[in-house]
């Protein structure tokens, strides 16, 4: 793509190599993709950070030879491209709040074609500029920044309601979403209409666009893949700035490309993403381990499918003895259980907790709901006695992580695909050597088990 490099900051990053060898369950701890076929590790020098969620960003991280001012710009962009000091400042740091570049100015696009006219003025100036897409601020290491060269707010498509928009094709199953909604949006919108894609982010305060050039991992990954695996056909500016239409059947090597590319290969303005009925209620599930190996294996017999219609969304955490209880435990378990749980913890210095939910699509009785839960534990090799479950509706369980942010702090949040043949040596030689011992986060540590062929 002409005048596009991705780039990556040294800044927080870690000294691990990873290899997946295993074709069945990998578990993810961090998040970093080339591409969904192909994952990057690079070696790093300074200590882990595992405040460990998805990273996920909103593409097109760009390196420009040149100040884009110094290259002639259409007229039509003369009042939407903007160079002023707040401006500017908003889009020279990102929800990382790590690394700090300035543009040169901040394109607000009331239209694709606006997009498309800055992408052709970089292709045909002499020495092509930095263009950075920025979807909601998201990434963590300053990949939506553009230094002397052009950030591209989104924002301004989705709030002036200029862009695709979200259009649900109910009898078809799919809906045709712009690259700059967010999930939480294509929630409330498929919801109405008792729909919903299948795979999502914990945390949906997130672009469409963003997502899709990084993956979009969360607890349904091991069933239906990652987002970027539920995707039918994309609307991608390419870097000549032609709007091209690409799906598994045309324009495929584009599609494959654009999908987890980090926007190396293209824009994505419109993603056609598919859809499923919209579950009734949800049972939410947790459960405490204190052997790791009890509770690998058991996330393992899930993801694998030996355990079939068990969950539809199944995620680990950590809980360490480093302080108080964290809003993760005290907002779901009842008061009586926390000074347990606590103990446990003391006792074993990390635990680990199994968090899985259940979809019902009809109106079962408590009672029923009730026998199921047991059901589904009685083989499992948790610590007694600490299990809970609780009921809520699809739309709560999905919004369960609040839009709640505090610009002014740093968040140092670290990706990793782990294979399974390595995972008991990662728990042993970094969890507990390095986090349990230096003692080095407060934060959330969260497993994904993955299979590789979704």
């Amino acid at each position: 793509m002409a005048g596009y490099k991705w780039r990556h900051s040294p800044l927080l990053s870690s000294s691990l190599i990873i290899t997946i060898l295993e074709p069945y369950p990998t578990f993810i701890f961090f998040i970093f993709f080339k591409n969904k076929n192909k994952i990057m590790a690079k070696s790093r020098s300074t200590p882990i950070h595992p405040i460990v969620m998805l990273l996920v960003t909103y593409f097109l991280c760009t390196v420009g030879k040149s100040n884009a001012l110094a290259c002639p710009l259409p007229p039509e962009l003369a009042t939407k491209l903007h160079v002023d000091q707040v401006a500017v400042d908003s889009a020279s740091s990102d929800y990382g709040n790590i690394v700090h570049s300035k543009p040169a100015a901040v394109l607000y696009p009331s239209s694709i074609e606006d997009i498309q006219r800055l992408v052709r003025s970089s292709y045909n100036c002499p020495i092509p500029f930095g263009i950075s897409v920025r979807g909601n601020g998201h990434s963590v290491n300053g990949q939506d920044m553009a230094r002397d060269g052009v950030v591209v707010d989104m924002k301004s498509l989705r709030e002036n309601k200029h862009g695709i928009k979200i259009r649900v094709y109910k009898n078809h199953l799919f809906a045709d979403v712009g690259g700059e909604q967010l999930w939480i949006d294509v929630l409330h919108t498929t919801a109405a209409q008792g729909l919903s894609p299948v795979s999502w982010t914990d945390f949906l305060y997130l672009s469409v666009g963003g997502t899709l050039s990084n993956a979009g991992i969360s607890g349904q990954t091991f069933l239906h893949g990652p987002q970027i695996s539920n995707v039918y056909e994309l609307d991608v500016i390419t870097g000549n700035g032609e709007l091209v239409t690409c799906s598994k059947r045309n324009n495929s090597d584009l599609f494959e490309s654009v999908l987890g590319g980090l926007g190396q290969f293209g824009i994505i303005t419109r993603a056609r993403i598919g859809l499923r009925s919209a579950p009734a209620k949800v049972r939410w599930s947790r459960a405490f381990y204190s052997n790791f190996s009890d509770f690998i294996r058991d996330q393992e017999r899930i993801a694998r499918g030996s355990q079939r219609d068990v969950a539809n969304y199944l995620e680990g955490s950590l809980v360490l003895d480093n302080g108080t209880p964290t809003e993760w435990i005290t907002s779901f378990f009842p008061p009586a259980l926390l000074p347990r749980i606590m103990s446990l913890v003391k006792k074993h210095g990390i635990i680990y907790c199994l968090e899985l939910t259940k979809y019902y699509f009809v109106d079962d009785t408590a009672s029923e709901i009730d026998q199921d839960l047991q059901r589904v534990f009685k083989d499992f090799a948790h610590v007694p006695g600490f299990i809970d479950a609780k009921f809520v509706s699809h739309q709560d369980f999905l919004t369960r992580v609040p839009n709640v942010e505090n610009e002014s702090l740093t968040h140092p949040w670290q990706n990793l695909f782990i294979p399974k043949s390595r995972i008991s040596d990662f728990n042993l030689g970094v969890l507990r050597e390095i986090v349990l011992k230096r003692n080095i986060t407060t934060g959330p540590v969260l497993f994904y088990p993955l299979n590789r062929h979704k």
